[in-house]
């Protein structure tokens, strides 16, 4: 336990979902800091350029499923305690590489990518085991509140900051990061640990003092029973519980569903707009990306109001549902401006930024929170460390790939060819949430792996 005093239930959830600022300053800080650092070191090649871009994501793949499988030994504020310290470390040595040190700031990042790819493991099993079914969707949103305001942090750090001569601009977006990790650390120092965790680890008299934090009193005797009950049975199971177990006929449904919906959510190319915004407008209006942040603001701006309004609706709409229209209009954003563009050639290079806006929206309001939500609550418990770590490598083995390939894209192609291919893939995601994803919302953790053990 972290304390006995008694911890609000507004404390405990704000603290616990805090870890997305890291992930999404970090999503968001190199858009910026880019652009400086191309003319300061005189990069060209994209390939370096998609390495410095992605490095962050290349480590998080590793960071993600090994955080999930030491949460399950360690628990998960131990592990979020763990990746603070991290990230405030790497943040630092990234912003102080030497001149010209490419693959030393690739290294320092994709070491930082480890406490990323942690922080996104952890955070939505952490919330999930805490929220009562009826809260579960919003309160799983704020993650992604949380990953947006980040994002939209390091638009703004990166605006102010573009005034400093170039050596010294992307030094200090880089390093700055290490603020947020010590604002976590210290409060993630007063968070108990999940009750799950602690009773499968046979503390339950710390679980009823946890519960009692975030649960009506007559509330919590039920969920004990309920949660030692599946403990009970599948504690045994869980420690011959392999990676290649997750596929066997008693899993295999609810796992392809939970880790199918991590990987599309990055291969419909949204961290294409994240990291390359001022790159893509540059492409658009031939004016230099130093000058377009205001763009990854206004871009940070539609993030947070759509993780606002997806809190808003969480509980009101079904999951699928949100997934199945956020996928198509997404998917529709990224082919309209090509259909046009060839319909219209003398059409402005504007409309494709307009439209990259409208997906910006949609995605903020139904992918972005909803992937993770699922994660969340979908994997049964014998296997949810694993499940989720495995389902977080997969998403950031997407960002990863966006991240490193788009430059490289877009070098070969015209940038309309690029999105419709992403367009094409948030098509298909939304087909496969619409025919292998369940439908998870108001249902307990316990009676969703119920209905999917079922199938």
């Amino acid at each position: 336990m972290a304390s006995t005093k008694k911890i609000s239930s507004g404390f405990i959830y704000f603290f616990g979902a805090f870890g997305g600022i890291l992930f999404g300053y970090d999503i968001g800080v190199m858009t910026g800091a880019l652009p400086f650092l191309q003319n300061d070191w005189g990069l060209t090649n994209a390939t370096i350029i998609g390495w410095i871009t992605s490095a962050v994501m290349f480590g998080a793949i590793f960071g993600g499923a090994l955080a999930g499988q030491l949460a399950d030994k360690l628990g998960r504020r131990k592990m979020i305690l763990i990746s603070a310290v991290i990230f405030a470390i790497f943040s630092v040595l990234s912003g102080v590489s030497p001149n010209q040190g490419s693959y030393f700031l690739i290294i320092m990042r994709v070491l930082l990518g480890l406490a990323v790819g942690a922080a996104s493991a952890l955070v939505p099993a952490y919330i999930s085991e805490l929220a009562p079914p009826h809260l579960r969707g919003r309160l799983s949103g704020l993650n992604q509140t949380m990953i947006s305001s980040g994002m939209l942090i390091s638009y703004i750090v990166d605006y102010l900051l573009r005034g400093l001569p170039e050596h010294l601009a992307w030094r200090f977006m880089l390093a700055f990061a290490a603020i947020p990790a010590i604002i976590l650390f210290v409060g993630v120092l007063r968070l108990p640990e999940s009750p799950r965790f602690l009773i499968k680890n046979n503390k339950k008299e710390d679980a009823y003092k946890v519960l009692s934090y975030v649960r009506k009193e007559d509330e919590i005797e039920e969920e004990v029973e309920n949660i030692s009950k599946t403990a009970t049975q599948e504690i045994k199971a869980e420690k011959k519980t392999s990676l290649s177990n997750l596929f066997s006929s008693k899993y295999r449904y609810l796992v392809i569903a939970g880790v199918g919906v991590a990987a599309f959510q990055q291969f419909q190319g949204a961290n294409a707009i994240f990291y390359y915004i001022p790159l893509i407008v540059e492409d658009a209006t031939g004016k230099a990306a130093t000058g377009q942040l205001f763009w990854s603001v206004i871009q940070g701006i539609i993030l947070v109001v759509g993780s606002l309004v997806y809190m808003w609706i969480a509980e009101k709409i079904n999951r699928r549902s949100l997934l199945i229209v956020g996928g198509s209009v997404m998917g529709l954003s990224f082919i309209f401006p090509a259909v046009i563009k060839w319909i219209a050639p003398n059409t402005s290079s504007m409309l494709v930024v307009v439209f990259l806006c409208i997906y910006v929206a949609f995605y903020s309001a139904t992918w972005a929170p909803l992937t993770w939500v699922l994660v969340g609550e979908i994997f049964p418990l014998a296997i949810r460390g694993r499940a989720s770590g495995l389902a977080s490598s997969l998403n950031w083995i997407g960002s990863w790939g966006v991240g490193l390939l788009f430059p490289i894209m877009t070098a070969a192609f015209a940038q309309e060819t690029v999105f419709v291919i992403f367009g094409i893939i948030c098509l298909f995601g939304a087909l496969f949430v619409k025919t292998r994803v369940p439908e998870t919302r108001g249902s307990s953790l316990e009676e969703i792996e119920a209905k999917g053990l079922n199938k």
